[in-house]
């Protein structure tokens, strides 16, 4: 066989130096339900395969006699997984001897034995790959039903919009223009404001990386927020001019990662970003809401900027949305928070039952393959 032969699909897969195959062939040399280890490349890996297939130069397969289950083995190797990794010559590929393999001591139960302890690994096995498979999917199943309640519950009658239009020909001729907010949502239950009419905009703190390294803090009582996704924990007299925000506010990240983020604990951020605030929390929650929603327009305002993305006050300051009323801001907010809660429950709570399963998995696994010397 060479490389040329090979098809993107076909019958059988052909196994070299990874758990991919490399290809298709029209023939195989391994009969089905037969393990594996890869000997070159992702050397160490151990793999199973349940239909036939083609072992290529790296990949060392084994035949079972009639002492030996063939998933029995499979699960031995993987339990050695640690041993065979120590024999992998480091280099420029990766190499794991036929050798070292063959010399690898195992301990052999009766077959029916063998059989029953690959009924609880395969079982243990099952439960794992579903959490794994299912898990993104679920989160962006999730993600999407969020994103789609919260562009529903943020988009108004198109009425807003011509309301939006008479608004921007009157504005100059107004003089109290919170009062006008408030007519116009007691009158049509939400308002057209620009953002910097009606939040206080907050500054940060002039702070460079290293002295963001510097101070890192676990145990610190104020988070410092920087480009992208880098953020510490620092005290507060660690933290020079400091700057310190004690009220709820949304933060816009504006260089490198364009985001927002809404924080209600001790911070404070780079100078090159800035954050809103406004002395009600629904008020406040509501135009995080309202930004998050918007983020990917932000994101295009920031193209062509240069190599590293980044947006200038104006995108966030004169950014003009609909203000329901107080009662609505309330619900609007209220219904959303319990819909982020959940997609943070399903994002941060399945890895770590994933996380659990697997420990589980491989506890039991190592108590059900090793055998007192006397066994076997």
């Amino acid at each position: 066989m060479v490389r040329n032969q090979l098809s993107q699909s076909g019958q059988y897969a052909v196994y070299q130096n990874s758990m991919t195959p490399l290809g298709y062939y029209d023939k195989y040399n391994c009969e089905g339900n037969t393990t594996f280890i890869i000997s070159a490349g992702a050397a160490g890996e151990v793999g199973y395969s349940a239909d036939r297939f083609w072992a290529a130069d790296d990949c060392i397969y084994f035949e079972c006699g009639e002492m030996l289950n063939d998933r029995f083995l499979y699960h031995i190797l993987k339990n050695k997984q640690s041993i065979l990794n120590s024999h992998v010559r480091k280099a420029s590929i990766p190499r794991l001897s036929r050798e070292s393999v063959e010399n690898i001591e195992v301990v052999l139960p009766s077959l029916d034995i063998q059989s029953r302890i690959v009924n609880t690994l395969d079982n243990f096995d099952a439960i794992c790959s579903d959490l794994n498979i299912g898990l993104p999917a679920e989160i962006e199943a999730r993600q999407k039903q969020y994103e789609y309640y919260r562009d529903l519950l943020l988009t108004f009658a198109e009425t807003g919009t011509t309301i939006s239009r008479q608004t921007d020909r009157q504005t100059d001729r107004q003089t109290d223009r919170q009062s006008e907010i408030a007519l116009l949502q007691y009158v049509f239950g939400y308002a057209p404001v620009r953002v910097k009419e009606l939040y206080t905009r907050l500054k940060g703190t002039p702070i460079t990386a290293g002295k963001m390294k510097e101070i890192d803090n676990p145990n610190g009582n104020i988070r410092v927020f920087a480009g992208g996704k880098t953020v510490i924990d620092a005290f507060e007299s660690d933290i020079p001019n400091a700057n310190i925000t004690n009220v709820p506010a949304v933060l816009v990240q504006s260089r490198g990662v364009i985001d927002v983020v809404y924080y209600d604990k001790p911070f404070t951020f780079k100078n090159e970003m800035w954050a809103y605030t406004h002395k009600n929390i629904d008020t406040t929650k509501y135009l995080y809401y309202v930004l998050k929603n918007n983020v990917n327009s932000f994101r295009e305002a920031a193209s062509g900027m240069g190599s590293l993305p980044q947006i200038s006050l104006p995108v966030t300051e004169e950014y003009l949305f609909n203000l329901p009323n107080q009662d609505e801001q309330k619900r609007i907010v209220e219904i959303l928070d319990k819909f982020d809660v959940l997609c943070n429950d399903i994002t941060e709570g399945l890895p770590a039952e994933i996380e659990a399963r697997q420990e589980q998995y491989e506890y039991y696994r190592d108590k059900l393959l090793t055998f007192k010397e006397l066994q076997g």
